[in-house]
């Protein structure tokens, strides 16, 4: 695997840049999707170096575009382009797969890192159809235009983490960007604090009519894929199943939507994707790393893997004429707020390890993180999924907390990290320490 920097920046593409501001722009959203719409095709096999027409087009000008927004916020985002060769069914003669990257460099810990990530590549009814126009305004222009906005307006401010906003290549044919961008986070040794995969982001209507404006699926895994035999055991012991890493995550996006007001109730689907289906966040889950996906509450199957047509005067393909760019808008504030969130807090700590057996009161403790404003110790009744207590800790150094007439049989329990301004990590799930 080899990286290529993007040194050059570009002229403006768009128009002038919109003063700064806390708010998606929906005008925006709509002409960086009908921008790459205009690539006619972005098809991974499609043409890397024609240069109006296909996926090189397309990643180019991606990239152009995260530079020019690295230029207005004085150099706080870099762009790279990691790159690697990939063979599949989908791609029998192999494929160079490019993902491109723009990094805005964490003040407080680089190495900590939340990327924000959706595919820029499109297909058309046959997978293996290079030459056909496949607008892919949803699928997944939607995705790329809202890590396009989230670059623009989360620069506007340093995070203590790094934030990676990446498009990435290859999701039609085999996730091939997902897996490529999991190998250049391990090249680099970043830790994942959270990816949020955003595919399928910008309609509210299917294909009946039937609307949905207000929910946004979120999918996420309980037990993690990558854990052996022994962890999963520990795991069921402790009645964890459902608060593996990438669940933690998918749970800590419901309070903030519900106290941010982004506009969208979060729909916790539990199972890493679409029934059959998968996206980019499945190579993360597969490395061990916490990952959810972000998909319309409602999906137009007309538009998805079609080609362009009409069949007894209904119509076929993946076009912006279908979206919803209020709703694209509503995706991209709640994936601010989280990112932020999460980027704006130190790692959760760990291990987080309850004793109390044969007790009426509960004795937690946990491993003291560095920088940490302080602790929230979180619990609920054994027979709810969702948090529904919580105790403040304001001590930066304090590694226990005891509740009392809390017995811990009937209750599960866990322990986050404060940062500022809010700032909260994912949860830790408390189990048995070490016997």
């Amino acid at each position: 695997m080899r990286s290529v920097a993007l040194l050059a920046f570009a002229p403006l593409l768009l128009g002038a840049a919109p003063a700064p501001s806390d708010q998606p722009d929906q005008a925006r959203l709509k002409m960086l999707v009908e921008k790459l719409v205009s690539f006619g095709t972005r098809h991974t096999l499609s043409s890397a170096t024609d240069k109006k027409r296909g996926i090189g087009a397309a990643r180019r000008w991606a990239g152009e575009e995260l530079a020019r927004i690295g230029k207005a916020c004085g150099g706080c985002l870099t762009v790279e382009m990691p790159e690697r060769r990939f063979e599949g069914p989908r791609a029998p003669g192999g494929v160079n797969i490019v993902n491109v990257m723009g990094i805005q460099r964490g003040a407080g810990a680089p190495g900590d890192v939340v990327i924000i990530a959706g595919h820029i590549d499109s297909r058309a009814s046959d997978v293996m159809d290079a030459v056909s126009d496949a607008p892919g305004a949803n699928d997944d222009g939607s995705g790329s235009a809202l890590v396009l906005e989230a670059a623009r307006l989360l620069s506007q401010k340093p995070h203590r983490a790094t934030i990676v906003y990446a498009l990435l290549s290859g999701e039609e044919q085999g996730l091939m960007g997902g897996r490529l961008l999991v190998e250049t986070a391990k090249a680099r040794g970043w830790r994942v604090l959270a990816l949020l995969n955003n595919d399928i982001v910008g309609n509210s209507v299917d294909a009946n009519g039937m609307a949905e404006p207000g929910r946004v699926r979120i999918f996420s895994e309980g037990i993690r894929f990558s854990e052996g035999e022994g962890d999963q055991r520990s795991r069921r012991a402790n009645g964890g199943e459902d608060d593996g890493p990438s669940r933690a995550l998918a749970k800590a996006v419901i309070p903030i939507a519900r106290k941010n007001r982004a506009g969208l109730e979060p729909f916790l689907i539990r199972r890493p994707d679409r029934f059959g289906r998968g996206g980019d966040h499945l190579p993360a889950l597969e490395a061990g790393l916490p990952a959810i996906r972000f998909t319309s509450a409602i999906e137009n199957y007309d538009a998805q893997h079609q080609n362009l047509r009409a069949e007894g005067g209904r119509p076929y393909g993946d076009t912006v004429d279908r979206m919803d760019f209020a709703y694209l808008a509503k995706v991209v504030r709640l994936n601010l707020d989280v990112a932020r969130s999460i980027a704006g807090a130190p790692p959760p700590p760990e291990p987080v390890v309850l004793t109390g057996a044969v007790s009426s009161d509960t004795v937690i403790r946990w491993a003291a993180v560095p920088g940490a404003s302080g602790y929230r110790v979180r619990w609920r009744r054994a027979d709810s999924s969702l948090w529904q207590n919580r105790f403040d800790v304001s001590d930066p150094a304090a590694t226990e907390t005891v509740l009392r007439q809390v017995v811990v049989d009937d209750h599960f329990f866990g322990v986050s990290t404060l940062g500022l301004e809010g700032a909260e990590s994912l949860v830790a799930f408390g189990g048995l320490g070490p016997r």
